[in-house]
Formats: C-alpha cells, sequence, structure tokens
C-alpha cells in the first residue's frame, strides 16, 4: 500500500532559491535623488545588483510622481534613467533595465489626465497607481474610470497597505471588477510594514486578487528583508505556484 506521507523528503518539490520564477520586478526606486529611494548613483548599482543576484532579468523602476513631495516628470525621470543605465554599461552590468513612474492618484495626476499629458507607461498602455496611505480619494471609482477612457490600464500598487481598506475588502473586488489589477509588495509578506498589512496580503494572495509582486525597493534594508523571505520556504513554494503575470510585462 502506497502511504503519501511515508515519501522521501528528496522527492517533495524544493522552494525556489531565488525570485526567477517572476522575471521582471515592476516597482522600485532606483533613480538616484529624485524621490525616497537611492539617493547617489553607488547605492543605485548596488541595489540593481542586488536585484540581479536575486534572479530578476528585467527590472522597471517607478520614481514617484506626486503634486505635493516629488514634483517629477517624465524629463526629469527620463534623465536620471539614462545615467543609470550608462553607469550600468559601465560596470558591464546587463540586467534588462527601464524606468516608469508610481503616480500617486492626487489632483495633479487628474490634471495631466484631463489635459491629455503622456504618463510613463510600465508596459505598452499600463501604469502604476498609488493611493494615500490615509484616506482613499474622493470620488476614487470614477477618477479611475476617467483614467481608463484615456486607454491607460491601470495596476494598483501595493493595495495591502492601504488600512481603510481592510474592513472592507468588498473593495479589493470593485477595484478589479473595473478591469484595475493589483501589485503586492514582496515586503508585505515579511511582515515588514506590520502585521496588519501582512495579514492583508496573505488574504489577498489565498483570494487570487493580485497579478503582480513587486519589491518597491528602496534601500539596503529593503535587500536584507527580500532575504529574509527567501528562507520561509512554506511561503515561497507558494508564491512560486501562483499565476503571477510580471513575466507578461
Amino acid at each position: 500500500m502506497h502511504l503519501p506521507f511515508l515519501r522521501n523528503k528528496s522527492s517533495l518539490p524544493a522552494a525556489p532559491v531565488d525570485f526567477s520564477f517572476l522575471g521582471t520586478d515592476l516597482h522600485s526606486h532606483l533613480i538616484p535623488g529624485i524621490d525616497d529611494g537611492s539617493p547617489d548613483m553607488e547605492t543605485s548599482v548596488s541595489l540593481i545588483s542586488s536585484l540581479c543576484q536575486m534572479g530578476y532579468k528585467k527590472i522597471i523602476t517607478t520614481p514617484h510622481v506626486m503634486q505635493e513631495g516629488y514634483k517629477n516628470n517624465a524629463a526629469i525621470i527620463s534623465a536620471g534613467y539614462q545615467k543609470v543605465k550608462q553607469e550600468l554599461a559601465a560596470r558591464h552590468l546587463t540586467p534588462d533595465f527601464h524606468a516608469a513612474a508610481e503616480y500617486l492618484l492626487d489632483p495633479g495626476l487628474v490634471e495631466m489626465v484631463g489635459k491629455n499629458e503622456p504618463l510613463l507607461t510600465i508596459s505598452e498602455n499600463k501604469i502604476l497607481l498609488e493611493f494615500s496611505f490615509m484616506a482613499p480619494p474622493l470620488s476614487l471609482h470614477k477618477i479611475l474610470y476617467e483614467i481608463q477612457v484615456k486607454g491607460y490600464a491601470l495596476i494598483i500598487a501595493h493595495p495591502e497597505r492601504y488600512p481603510y481598506f481592510h474592513h472592507q475588502p468588498e473593495q479589493y473586488q470593485k477595484l478589479t471588477d473595473m478591469g484595475c489589477e493589483l501589485q503586492m509588495n514582496l515586503l508585505s509578506l515579511t511582515g515588514y510594514y506590520g502585521k496588519s498589512i501582512r495579514k492583508a496580503a496573505l488574504k489577498l494572495l489565498d483570494g487570487q486578487y493580485v497579478s503582480y509582486l513587486g519589491t518597491d525597493l528602496h534601500h539596503q534594508r529593503h535587500i536584507e528583508h527580500l532575504h529574509l523571505l527567501l528562507k520561509d520556504h512554506s511561503l515561497m513554494k507558494k508564491l512560486a505556484g501562483y499565476p503571477w503575470k510580471n513575466k507578461l510585462l
């Protein structure tokens, strides 16, 4: 008689040793000096090298764009991106490196959309949006729809980090019902942002609401926590078996 629990442990699927099953990281802050991410070129190169060592083949970095705070635009981001790309080439580092933006859903973005100013896309027509951590934007779904009408597909950054959704889980379904895709932070699963956010992240994962996993990498401490996640073999197996869309970007 065959007893499954007596199988040789070596025959069980091994946990992934890196994040190569994702292939692409679509959320990071690696252009030096323009937001709360990397402060200088040396740090940027170090962080990008670490991502490559963890199995990423393609990196799409996404500086903040905010009306109040980081007033970045396409020209600023493009100039910084070119400098990083040149430095990577000079050091013979060859990741597939790109730049887009993480747009805060604020009046500045609404104004840009109203003026038909082109937005920086993650891939094709996809843009990365974040919400305030304090409260949901007024007329949230109306504004999202207006952006979609302009031809953009919306990826919502780290929905597990918005505490006002924790007691209204139906809001995640509303977002996906209107065609938004959700991007979870790997760091949320480590408990880096707190227990409540980790709990929300696991619920989103179990409900298969999320389409993408991102690092949201800002600094070396984030790299250290990503390495801790790689040691959680049970969770890594679960992540590796999930139908992520990262490689489609």
